[in-house]
């Protein structure tokens, strides 16, 4: 894919001596004008403006969202369309938080975003060569897939899923499960994913063994819930990858979760049950 060579050459990441004095987590929960921030580029950088940490975030930004709409050109919206929903909805929450100016933030989710979209241009490559990425026949039936698994993505990825040491669900969390549940079960072709995360207290191989125990704890209610459990896939990925970097209390909540990814059947023309 030689417009991504392009974009792979050039990605660089901000040191984080940049991102020291910035502030994360809003207060009260709010994201302010991150919040509303509803466009999808920013102003240049105007000749006398001093740079900063924000500016190197945008221009990463710019680069993610390069590298997106090159895989959407090429397909991936009919062979892994609930992947490149997903990677969307994140290339806005980065927005947001740019223009709300949550730096460490923004930062964080370029870095899951990068990964995300390697993983769909290395898949997407494979199937490529061997089929074709086609609209489907039946678009009504399409968006509907689309729409629960828009529903889904947004209920099962959500804050305050743990408490601390612990891989029990909170309740609010588990009413989300049964909700997700029955949002699923007309729909066998839908798969989900659940990678289990820790927050940067304790060991490393404890972090490890706590997150995953709460993938399978997840897994285990949405089967109680009527899933089959050949529709969940679990992974543990420890304290890496954190949602938000710090030691606060807040941010320690946040990171004690499940990340959620929805996949839906793709529609190449070599064969209808490729999977993202």
């Amino acid at each position: 894919m030689d417009v991504n060579l392009g974009v792979k050459s050039i990605i660089t990441c901000l040191s984080a001596s940049f991102l020291l004095a910035c502030t994360s987590y809003p207060e009260n929960g709010s994201g302010g004008i991150a919040e509303q921030y509803t466009g999808s580029d920013f102003s240049p950088v105007m000749p006398d403006e001093p740079l900063g940490p924000e500016h190197g975030l945008r221009f990463d930004w710019k680069l993610t969202k390069l590298h997106l709409d090159a895989l959407i050109q090429e397909g991936a919206p009919w062979c892994f369309p609930a992947a490149v929903l997903q990677a969307q909805q994140r290339q806005d929450r980065i927005a947001r938080e740019l223009e709300g100016g949550l730096w460490i933030d923004a930062a964080n989710d370029i870095v899951i975003q990068r990964k995300k979209l390697n993983d769909l241009e290395l898949r997407l490559d494979y199937v490529l060569t061997q089929a074709t990425c086609a609209p489907p026949t039946n678009r009504t039936e399409f968006e509907n897939q689309m729409s629960i698994v828009e529903k889904v993505y947004n209920l099962l990825n959500v804050d305050n899923q743990f408490a601390f040491d612990s891989i029990e669900v909170n309740p609010k969390y588990m009413g989300h499960l049964a909700e997700a549940a029955n949002l699923l079960k007309p729909y066998p072709e839908i798969r989900l994913s659940v990678t289990g995360h820790a927050d940067a207290s304790g060991g490393k191989e404890y972090n490890e063994r706590i997150a995953k125990g709460r993938a399978q704890q997840v897994k285990r209610y949405l089967t109680i819930f009527g899933l089959a459990p050949n529709r969940i896939d679990t992974h543990s990925l420890g304290e890496e990858l954190p949602l938000y970097e710090g030691n606060t209390p807040g941010v320690m909540l946040t990171n004690r979760r499940v990340s959620i990814d929805v996949i839906a059947d793709g529609h190449s023309t070599a064969n209808q049950g490729v999977e993202q």
